[in-house]
């Protein structure tokens, strides 16, 4: 009696495109994170984040010129609105100190509270959104070595006020002791619109409730005045971080095959 004919084994790889179907297949098929490699994934991506913008040659004679270019072009836009929200909250002590500390602060509070409820609440769709907030950071990189741009703060005119220095605010990488630990000139585009953005976006798309919906439109908007009342960005540092996520959302499209509103919220294990 013949032996019952086996399934043919899987043929392995061999050739470069052959890799690349594969690699592809690969990163496409949903599964569930594991946090262990995510935390990792993140903290890797993040270091060499810091590591290369921080290395950035300290450029201050270009990065000045830029930032008076900057400044010239929104005035010729009347898109100019810093000074006047900068020198409005500087009036008020209180706003300027809440404001101060939303900046230093809820940049990674609330980007990390995001991560985690798409990891726990929406695990089919987390690595695509991570995937988008990872690409959208490394992109920001070539910002920062193409146009070095000092912040309105650093401007040699002394217009504005650097209310996070001035009112002394605790954890800031723009000032005090901290500051050296930052590259001063990495500006544009601004992730700070960017991370906030992504948030907004990933909150609007996901979550039930119409009040959070709410909160996801008010936070980048909330982003944009706390990072130009402080005199850390202009306006259109603000244009390139989302220009920069907008980059992200694609790129993110094309490696995955789908955007992350296709994937499904919940995915089984896949080894």
């Amino acid at each position: 009696m013949d032996e019952p004919a086996q399934a043919p084994a899987p043929v392995a790889p061999h050739t470069p495109s052959d890799y690349i179907r594969w690699a592809l297949r690969r990163v496409r098929t949903p599964r569930r994170p594991v946090l262990i490699v995510e935390m990792v994934i993140l903290a890797a991506v993040y270091g060499i984040y810091s590591l290369i913008r921080n290395s950035v040659p300290d450029d201050q004679a270009r990065a000045m010129a830029n930032s008076v270019q900057v400044w010239t072009a929104e005035q010729s836009l009347n898109i100019d609105f810093e000074l006047w929200l900068n020198h409005t909250v500087h009036a008020v002590e209180w706003l300027t100190v809440t404001i101060n500390y939303f900046y230093v602060f809820l940049h990674f509070v609330v980007t990390g509270a995001v991560l985690v409820w798409l990891f726990l609440r929406h695990p089919g769709r987390y690595r695509a959104a991570r995937t988008v907030l990872a690409v959208t950071t490394a992109l920001a990189l070539f910002g920062y070595y193409l146009f070095p741009l000092a912040p309105p703060r650093l401007l040699p005119s002394g217009l504005f006020y650097d209310t996070v220095a001035l009112h002394e605010t605790v954890g800031a990488l723009t000032s005090g002791d901290l500051q050296n630990l930052s590259n001063q000139y990495a500006a544009m585009p601004s992730m700070h619109a960017g991370w906030s953005m992504w948030c907004g976006i990933a909150i609007v798309m996901f979550a039930r409730r119409h009040w959070v919906k709410v909160l996801g439109v008010l936070y980048p908007l909330a982003t944009v005045l706390v990072i130009t009342a402080t005199a850390n960005h202009y306006v259109l540092d603000a244009v390139g971080g989302w220009a920069t996520l907008a980059a992200g959302f694609a790129l993110q499209r094309l490696l995955h095959g789908r955007s992350v509103r296709a994937f499904t919220q919940h995915v089984a294990a896949v080894p």
